[in-house]
């Protein structure tokens, strides 16, 4: 599993990103502090917005790709505000960038206190793409250029969605750097293509970034009619959906652990040897790493390795090391069957389920992650044969290659094992 940001060694595009915020964050804060705030009013209104929004991230669950939407939100909006009740703001771009760091700093101290850690790249990743949008915003609408352009009528709200547009595509491009950077912390084996990062990122911004974005115009434009009053009210239906998002979350992971469990069953009765699953797991999400894989493709992956032998319960008598590679194909098929059936009851999803049910097939007709469930289960097995090491078992996934096994899956698997990533020795 992917380690959290700011866990781990840093690498130097991780330090980089936090370098940037900071010089970002220390001209901004000099700059607010020598020439004073302008309009305190909004700036307190906004500021109270985002720490507010920081705090209801508290007991947010693993694996939330924005656990503070709401602070988001009203960071984009202060970044993106014109007019106030009808009337010029001129607060600037390093102001509103001095209230956003102002703000997850205040948020910080309640956090720490009860001993949640700070995740620093992520705040770092907030204040770039923040200040991205205040510099493409606010020194256009003060000169007066934006409304040349669009007007002042119906088409100046696309001058915002245009610099919103810019700032996701900024935020994606920050968020697969600082993601292949906690990848590089875990160890060379498990390192994806930055492009790979990039497109999955890119893809999220459908879910939550668009519920994100679409508040933070909204609000800026509903201050420049009401006044102050408006995010009071316009950020409540996002709230509302960060609490159902929460909870679908919690249940994805309750139903991850369920998996988790199960896939141990098969060691407690013997079918199994101890740690198989796990160790298929792990190295089978590394090579889907290295081919690119990321996001929900990777879950289904490792979800799918984690309960590959599951099927294994309906045999009578288990499997000598639990090695069905050496069963007719026949009888592998009929045990994926059965184990893809007990995964749909699983609520894991029918992609994990179609991935267990089709491992026995021939790998020119599986999908991707199938195939490399397969070949990591048959290196796995090797090795518990002694069959005379790690790379004696990849010499015999070669030999394997023009029936057995996708040329390119064993590849891939041969690089990860000769990074050192995730040797296996199939001894538990």
């Amino acid at each position: 599993m992917r380690a959290p940001y700011g866990s781990g060694p840093l690498a130097p595009a991780a330090l980089a990103v936090r370098g940037a915020a900071l010089l970002l964050a220390l001209v901004a804060l000099a700059h607010t502090l020598v020439h004073g705030i302008a309009e305190p009013g909004l700036a307190l209104v906004f500021g109270l917005l985002v720490a507010a929004g920081e705090l209801v991230r508290r007991g947010a669950a693993a694996g939330e790709r924005e656990p503070a939407p709401l602070a988001a939100a009203g960071a984009l909006a202060y970044a993106l505000l014109g007019d106030s009740a009808g009337r010029p703001t001129t607060h600037g771009a390093l102001q509103v960038i001095a209230v956003v760091v102002v703000a997850q700093a205040l948020a910080a101290v309640p956090r720490r206190a009860c001993g949640r850690r700070t995740d620093a790249d992520r705040a770092a990743r907030r204040i770039l793409t923040v200040g991205f949008a205040a510099v493409c915003f606010q020194p256009l609408y003060a000169s007066g250029q934006a409304e040349r352009w669009f007007g002042d009528g119906p088409y100046f709200p696309l001058f915002p969605l245009t610099v919103l547009a810019l700032t996701a595509l900024c935020d994606a491009v920050l968020a697969a750097l600082l993601a292949r950077s906690a990848a590089r912390a875990e160890g060379p084996g498990a390192l994806p293509p930055y492009g790979s990062l990039l497109v999955d990122e890119v893809r999220a911004l459908t879910g939550t970034g668009v519920a994100i974005g679409a508040t933070g115009v909204v609000t800026a434009l509903g201050v420049a009619v009401a006044g102050p009053w408006a995010p009071a009210v316009l950020c409540g239906p996002l709230l509302l959906t960060q609490v159902s998002a929460r909870r679908y979350t919690a249940v994805r992971t309750t139903c991850g652990q369920t998996m988790a469990s199960l896939a141990r069953a098969t060691e407690i009765a013997g079918y199994t040897p101890p740690g198989h699953a796990r160790r298929v797991a792990a190295l089978a999400t590394a090579v889907g790493r290295e081919l690119g894989l990321t996001g929900p493709r990777l879950t289904v992956l490792e979800h799918a390795a984690l309960m590959h032998d599951i099927g294994q319960l309906s045999l009578l008598d288990p499997v000598a090391d639990g090695a069905t590679a050496r069963m007719p194909a026949a009888e592998q098929r009929r045990i994926a069957l059965l184990g893809g059936a007990v995964v749909r009851r699983t609520g894991a999803g029918p992609e994990v389920a179609a991935v267990v049910e089709q491992q026995a097939d021939p790998y020119r007709e599986q999908p991707l992650a199938a195939r490399i469930v397969r070949t990591v289960n048959a290196y796995d097995d090797l090795c518990g044969e002694s069959v005379g090491g790690p790379l004696r078992a990849l010499e015999q996934l070669r030999l394997g290659t023009g029936h057995d096994h996708q040329p390119q899956v064993v590849e891939a698997l041969g690089r990860v094992l000769a990074r050192g990533g995730l040797t296996q020795s199939g001894a538990g």
